[in-house]
């Protein structure tokens, strides 16, 4: 996990169409940059409606919603469209910011040891330094966090 204060890393990733987007296109705003485990599970489902939830009154306080899982540029445009999500979500199939940003890490599930996508939601300032740090998020309260934290 990276610390408060530090330089996020920067990174360079396709979203939903394609399109290749950085985290410093985005200096000058806040940036809540989650990281889910895979498209179209109850979990990550729940999680990224109640961020599109949400949406407008994070974009009011100056920031931006990124999703990043390890999922396909396809997987994330079905998941975009089947549920109207109007933020960005980026596709890392090299897990190359998920590594980075160290989310990447061994789970455990009913005694099976393997490595996944720890969910994990970052506040980035506008300065493109790391502000908040929540590891281990909830699905159904993360949206409502980071507001309140905005």
């Amino acid at each position: 996990m990276l610390q408060v204060g530090t330089k996020a890393p920067e990174f360079t990733l396709p979203d939903k169409n394609g399109n290749m987007v950085s985290l410093s296109d985005f200096l000058g705003k806040k940036v809540v940059l989650y990281f889910y485990p895979k498209d179209n599970t109850s979990g990550c489902t729940r999680q990224a409606c109640a961020f599109a939830l949400r949406n407008k009154e994070i974009e009011n306080k100056n920031a931006v919603v990124i999703g990043i899982s390890k999922d396909s540029v396809n997987s994330h445009l079905n998941f975009a469209s089947k549920y109207n999500l109007p933020f960005v979500l980026l596709s890392d199939t090299e897990l190359s910011a998920i590594q980075a940003y160290g989310v990447w890490q061994e789970k455990k599930l009913y005694g099976k040891v393997s490595m996944g996508i720890v969910r994990t939601t970052y506040i980035i300032d506008e300065h493109g330094n790391v502000q908040t740090v929540m590891p281990k998020v909830k699905p159904d309260t993360n949206a409502d966090e980071i507001l309140a934290l905005l």
